[in-house]
């Protein structure tokens, strides 16, 4: 019977260790995992990212309607030519009875127009490009430091499933030490076959927290892969030392002020208000000045100018003003003032909104750092445990249920270390998209 135990204990061995060579493996991907850096990923992720194109494309329509507003106070000049034939005879101008035969007539035109007043509607459109541009400016800069976060996050979260990854290898390792140690024992007679099955089960379970590890790890290097616009795997490298807490004892005021988000809110206010005096523009006349000048001739014309052709041209001088329109410029009044009142109220609650996440951050940044050293002293206390209770065990002084109670605190104290570093990293990147600069 006892050789039976022991060949039954032999084969769970040697089943655990092959499974673990598997388990060790790594994944089958279409090609090899490209390495990059956390300044080569933001640099690639702020030229892909879609959000990122959307906000360079609010500045470049923010630009043009500057410019449109600037030339609403230059001319307006159009000019035409044009040649025409017909089947049908003419008379000649100068002879009541001779007809001419079908021929070409030519024709050419300039005419400009300038509006002179418009009830102050080109400087209010004025203000509104300068405010939109202002808010795209601010927008743009949000919206980097957003993407450059998110970036940060993915990129630390397949750094912390990498090194998650190397934990639970070392729990594999020391659950086959450990397995290796109760066969040994159990077959020097010194141990019970509980002892072994029990090993067994824990390899077992080391084994299936390395492969979700490992699964853990290929998503999120899939996930950088696609943050940074690559369609592979991509392997985080640290390339900085780990950032010191910083001082933040003074920066709540400015914070609150100088946000980009709240810069952003604050400049669509802006041009909301712009807006409502665009409006009331309505209530003024306007008054344009326009020129024209028109020649027409049946002989081959003299470009550019169509010199020798007869001219007539005309000076216009004209007022317009709507005394009423059944009260859709009330309308457009009210409108605009609602769509400035809502825009204050964003203001208002995009720097409360502001001054909730920076304490919310600031808050995890401190709770992180100091989870950081807690977590390094309960690594130490809990490996020093492990060698403890591993020497117990051998010795036949300890059991093996206070080896595994000691083998998963040190797992979890190693895997809450992990967490700690990056959280604090995670948190760091967060706090300083609201903020607005590098801290």
């Amino acid at each position: 019977m006892t050789r039976v135990r022991r060949g039954i204990v032999a084969g769970i061995f040697s089943a655990a260790v092959a499974t673990g060579l598997a388990g060790q493996q790594a994944p089958v991907v279409p090609q090899a995992a490209l390495q990059i850096t956390l300044q080569e990923a933001v640099r690639r992720a702020l030229d892909v990212q879609p959000a990122m194109v959307q906000a360079r494309g609010d500045q470049r329509n923010a630009g043009a309607s500057g410019r449109s507003a600037w030339g609403a106070f230059l001319p307006t000049v159009n000019t035409s030519a044009s040649a025409t034939r017909s089947n049908q005879a003419r008379f000649d101008p100068n002879s009541s009875t001779q007809a001419l035969q079908p021929g070409y007539s030519y024709a050419g035109g300039l005419s400009a127009s300038l509006i002179l007043f418009d009830g102050f509607s080109r400087f209010a459109n004025l203000r509104v490009a300068s405010a939109t541009q202002d808010a795209a400016a601010a927008g743009f800069v949000n919206q980097r430091f957003q993407v450059t976060a998110t970036t940060a996050q993915v990129f630390f979260t397949a750094l912390a499933n990498e090194e998650l990854v190397r934990v639970a290898q070392a729990q594999v390792e020391r659950a086959k030490a450990e397995l290796q140690t109760a066969v040994n024992k159990f077959q020097a007679g010194a141990a019970t076959r509980s002892d072994t099955l029990t090993s067994t089960v824990d390899l077992g379970n080391a084994l299936l927290a390395l492969l979700q590890g490992q699964a853990n790890l290929a998503t999120a290097q899939a996930n950088l892969g696609r943050q940074v616009g690559v369609d592979q795997l991509v392997r985080a490298v640290p390339d900085s030392a780990f950032p010191p807490l910083p001082d933040t004892t003074t920066l709540r005021p400015s914070v609150l002020q100088t946000a980009p988000l709240v810069r952003q809110a604050e400049a669509q206010a802006s041009a909301a208000g712009a807006q409502v005096w665009s409006t009331r523009s309505q209530y003024w006349p306007s008054v344009i000045l326009s020129y024209n000048n028109n020649r027409t001739g049946t002989g081959s014309p003299q470009l550019p100018f169509f010199n020798g052709y007869l001219e007539t041209f005309t000076w216009r001088f004209g007022l317009s003003w709507t005394l009423f329109n059944g009260f859709g410029r009330e309308q457009a009044q009210v409108s605009a003032s609602v769509l400035h009142d809502v825009a204050l109220a964003q203001a208002a609650d995009a720097r409360r909104q502001v001054n909730a996440q920076y304490t919310q951050q600031l808050a995890a940044l401190f709770t992180s750092w100091a989870q950081i050293a807690i977590a390094g002293a309960d690594v130490a206390a809990a490996t020093e445990a492990v060698r403890v209770q591993q020497e117990r065990y051998r010795l036949g002084a300890g059991t093996l249920l206070d080896l595994l109670t000691a083998q998963a605190n040190l797992t979890q104290a190693q895997v809450s270390q992990v967490q700690s570093r990056y959280n604090y990293l995670i948190a760091r990147a967060q706090l300083e998209a609201i903020v607005g600069h590098a801290l």
